[in-house]
């Protein structure tokens, strides 16, 4: 077992779960500059914890993840995160309680022959054009959110930055791309979106 020390906070993580990397720190960092103390957050795809883990050793704030790999769930459990294990939105209540909902998509474009075994497929796999996971994101996080309440969002030029902040604007999101750094052969970017227009809200069935 392996292990990160980063901002007060030991984070610990195993083989078949995301190894926290740029795309993790990029995330987190960006955060610190809208949480505050008193917020209701959730964490959709926590991983190993450790964006949850170091947001809660830093803020006194009320922290909750979803995941859906079994080994990455307890993973973040020991490290002190509260998981419910699930597929993104489907295993809580849609009841708008969150200030703030953190993701770090798989958006990586996946073909069928380029998926790899077992449950880290879920880290990376994007599908087609590396937004499935991020479609599915946006018509349910708006059922989670408070009245003006406010979304995280990783995402990468492998799947289109602009084109996501356009999605993300489709769905009533006043959008600010919060920071920006070129890694390698890709751009990372968090975009961060509070919710000004309700009606474009997906219903809850």
């Amino acid at each position: 077992m392996a292990k990160i020390e980063y901002k007060n906070t030991s984070v610990q993580f195993v083989d078949n779960v995301y190894e926290p990397a740029e795309d993790t720190f990029l995330l987190t960092e960006s955060a610190f500059n809208y949480i505050k103390d008193g917020m209701n957050i959730l964490e959709i795809g926590t991983g190993t914890g450790f964006v949850s883990a170091v947001l809660k050793n830093n803020f006194e704030v009320n922290i909750v993840s979803t995941e859906i790999n079994p080994d990455a769930a307890q993973c973040a459990r020991s490290n002190d995160v509260e998981v419910i294990r699930t597929n993104m939105f489907d295993g809580l209540k849609p009841i708008q309680c969150f200030d703030l909902i953190l993701f770090n998509p798989p958006y990586l474009p996946t073909t069928d022959d380029e998926k790899v075994p077992g449950w880290i497929n879920y880290a990376y796999d994007g599908g087609i054009d590396g937004c499935d996971a991020i479609r599915n994101f946006l018509d349910n996080v708006c059922n989670y959110l408070k009245p003006n309440g406010s979304i995280m969002l990783l995402v990468s030029s492998f799947s289109g930055i602009d084109y996501i902040k356009k999605m993300m604007e489709s769905y009533g999101f006043e959008v600010y791309s919060t920071s920006r750094e070129r890694y390698f052969f890709e751009e990372l970017a968090v975009l961060y979106g509070i919710h000004k227009i309700k009606n474009l809200c997906k219903p809850v069935h």
